[in-house]
């Protein structure tokens, strides 16, 4: 009897568990704008950043062979492509992880969001910071993932 409720006890919090585990990546784009086109990329800071997401962000459109720079400002200095504009979200258990991020590209000139992407991992479905930089560049851009990665 006391192994009955023993499977029955485990079994519960595996279902509890799985309830906890959640993944949501989504990308909209408007399909008259050309993104291979666009070389250029200003990554304007979010004011709550504290943990360096548009310092990653940068560093992931270089890994796409895109020129990107960083700054606080809101517009950069130098004309760009693309202004790009972001929102974390971070959560503690156990450790902090990215809950959430947002990333939204503007026409550098008229500021017409024209892609924007959203990743949303519950801690039991948590990657780094420049894992999911990646899924939601990827996901705007129409990259295709290795076999097997979840999305």
């Amino acid at each position: 009897m006391t192994n009955c409720l023993r499977a029955v006890w485990l079994i519960t919090v595996l279902l509890f568990l799985s309830g906890c585990v959640s993944t949501s990546l989504t990308a909209d784009v408007d399909p008259e704008v050309d993104l291979s086109s666009l070389q250029t990329f200003y990554v304007a800071k979010y004011s709550g950043d504290k943990r360096g997401t548009g310092e990653k962000i940068v560093e992931g459109l270089q890994a796409m062979g895109k020129e990107a720079s960083f700054g606080v400002d809101q517009q950069p200095e130098e004309p760009v492509d693309v202004v790009v504009q972001y929102r974390d979200k971070w959560m503690w258990d156990i450790t902090m992880y990215m809950l959430e991020l947002n990333i939204e590209l503007r026409d550098g000139q008229t500021n017409y969001k024209f892609a924007s992407g959203q990743s949303n991992r519950t801690s039991l479905a948590r990657r780094s910071a420049q894992e999911m930089i990646r899924e939601v560049l990827d996901k705007i851009f129409g990259v295709e993932t290795a076999a097997g990665e979840d999305q």
